[in-house]
């Protein structure tokens, strides 16, 4: 499937600030697996060693998940790491890939601006409830990850629709060098 052209360093004058949003969703999204990964063990440690399940792994795993979801989806659609099925549109003339390309762009502005809106709602509407096993932590910032990896997401689709696929910014193809 042919990309639009790959964008450099300094190709456009938002790039800065795109990098940096970049760089939160990397580190959110790795902190958050690497602390799953250490907080699920300390669940079944409590469970089946101690013989005392600790009701806060699970939520707090669940928080996580949500943060290295959404926040991570953003950066693996800058970085172009996303699942692309392309069997269809690599048979396509080079000219029906180009709109195709556009047409998946702007479905993913509109899936996007749905994500947001609803998980901006969603958030909203739980943040007066709290977790059972966390009753200082409101249903809505568990949520919270829904409408700001959708926004970062979109930031990056936009990105791409005007300056073109940044998948070899360095910042993004960090160790390709």
């Amino acid at each position: 499937m042919t990309s639009r052209p790959t964008g450099g360093a300094a190709d456009h004058p938002f790039g800065g600030a795109l990098d940096a949003l970049y760089r939160v969703c990397i580190w959110s999204a790795g902190t958050a697996i690497f602390l799953m990964s250490l907080i699920i063990p300390v669940g079944v440690f409590m469970r089946y060693f101690v013989g005392v399940g600790a009701q806060w792994p699970e939520p707090i795993a669940i928080l996580l998940m949500m943060i290295f979801t959404f926040i991570g989806a953003a950066a693996a659609y800058r970085s172009g790491g996303h699942i692309a099925v392309t069997m269809l549109v690599d048979r396509l003339p080079q000219a029906a890939q180009a709109v195709a390309l556009r047409v998946v762009d702007l479905l993913m502005v509109v899936v996007c601006l749905f994500v947001a809106g609803y998980g901006t709602r969603l958030v909203m509407n739980t943040m007066g409830q709290s977790i059972a096993e966390l009753p200082w932590l409101p249903v809505g910032v568990t949520y919270l990850a829904i409408p700001l990896g959708a926004l970062a997401t979109l930031l990056f689709v936009l990105e791409r629709i005007a300056f073109g696929a940044q998948n070899k910014r360095p910042v993004v193809a960090f160790g390709e060098h």
